[in-house]
C-alpha cells in the first residue's frame, strides 16, 4: 500500500481528492497540510511516497515546499493553474493535475506514480490502459501549446518551448499520443514534445488524410507506415518510420488503420 499526503490550502479542493482516492484502496491517505510550514513538518516527521501538492499555497508554494526538502517525495500537482506545467516537469513531477480533477485523470496520474514507485507492483494493482502506449526510451521535454492553427495544407506547425521555437510540418509528424491534459508529439527528427494541447485540438490542426485517429489516446501520420506485423488475433506491430518501436496496437485500431489504407488504396 501506498502512502500519500495532501497539500491544499483549500479545504474543499482536500476533500475532492480525498474522495477521489477512496476508489483506490491501494492507496492510504495519511495525512494532509494547507500550508507550506505545515506540510514540511509532515513530510519530514512521516515521509509519504506520494504527495497531491497545491501550487498556490498561503505562505508560499509548492516548489517552494519541494526545494525545502532534502530528499523530495514523488509529487503529483493539482492546480488551476495551467501556465506551471514547465516547472512542474522541470522538478520530475509524476503528473500535473489541473482542476477540477476526473477519476479517470487521478487514475491515470496514479498508474504513473505506481509505475515509478512499485514498477512491478503497477500492473497488477491499477487496470491498464484501453489505448497502447508507444515505446519511446526518451524523456519528451514538456513545452508550451501550439502558438496557431495551420493555415494551409502543408504549412509548419509552430511549437513553442521555453527556450526555443520549433517548426514542424505536418510530414515531419509520426505519431501523437494522448497523456492526460497533455499530448506527446512524436517527430521524426529529434526528441518528442510535450504539449499543453488535448490530442482531439492537434486533430483539428492536421491534414486527414495521412493523419489517422486510432482510439481515445492514438493518432498516426500513415505516410509514415512501413509494416503491419500481427503475432496474434487480437494484436498488431505497426512499424513508424522515425519510432524506434513499433506500436503495439488492439484488434479495434488495427482495424481503423486497415479500413484507413484500403479506402486510400482505392482509385
Amino acid at each position: 500500500m501506498l502512502s500519500a499526503v495532501i497539500v491544499d490550502d483549500e479545504v474543499r479542493a482536500r476533500r475532492a481528492i480525498a474522495r477521489l482516492l477512496e476508489a483506490h484502496p491501494q492507496v492510504r491517505v495519511a495525512g494532509e497540510a494547507d500550508c507550506v510550514e505545515d506540510a514540511l513538518d509532515l513530510l519530514v516527521r512521516e515521509p509519504p511516497d506520494l504527495v497531491f501538492l497545491d501550487i498556490e499555497l498561503s505562505d508560499g508554494s509548492g516548489f517552494e515546499l519541494l526545494q525545502a526538502l532534502e530528499t523530495p517525495p514523488h509529487v503529483i500537482f493539482v492546480t488551476a493553474h495551467a501556465q506551471h506545467a514547465v516547472e512542474a516537469f522541470a522538478v520530475d513531477a509524476v503528473d500535473y493535475l489541473l482542476k477540477p480533477v476526473s477519476p479517470e485523470r487521478l487514475a491515470d496520474a496514479l498508474r504513473r506514480a505506481l509505475r515509478r514507485i512499485a514498477p512491478n507492483a503497477a500492473s497488477l494493482s491499477m487496470p491498464s490502459p484501453s489505448v497502447p502506449s508507444l515505446s519511446s526510451a526518451e524523456t519528451p521535454t514538456p513545452t508550451a501549446e501550439p502558438s496557431q492553427a495551420l493555415s494551409a495544407p502543408g504549412a509548419p506547425l509552430e511549437l513553442r518551448t521555453p527556450h526555443r521555437t520549433v517548426f514542424a510540418s505536418p510530414s515531419e509528424i509520426v505519431a501523437l499520443r494522448a497523456d492526460g491534459d497533455f499530448t506527446r508529439v512524436f517527430l521524426a527528427s529529434q526528441p518528442p514534445l510535450m504539449m499543453l494541447r488535448t490530442l482531439g485540438t492537434f486533430e483539428t490542426l492536421l491534414p486527414r488524410p495521412p493523419f489517422l485517429r486510432l482510439g481515445r489516446s492514438l493518432m498516426v501520420n500513415c505516410d509514415r507506415l512501413r509494416s503491419i506485423e500481427t503475432p496474434s488475433r487480437d494484436r498488431a506491430h505497426v512499424a513508424l518510420e522515425g519510432l524506434p518501436a513499433p506500436l503495439i496496437l488492439g484488434r479495434a485500431a488495427t482495424g481503423r488503420l486497415r479500413e484507413a489504407l484500403a479506402e486510400k488504396a482505392r482509385p
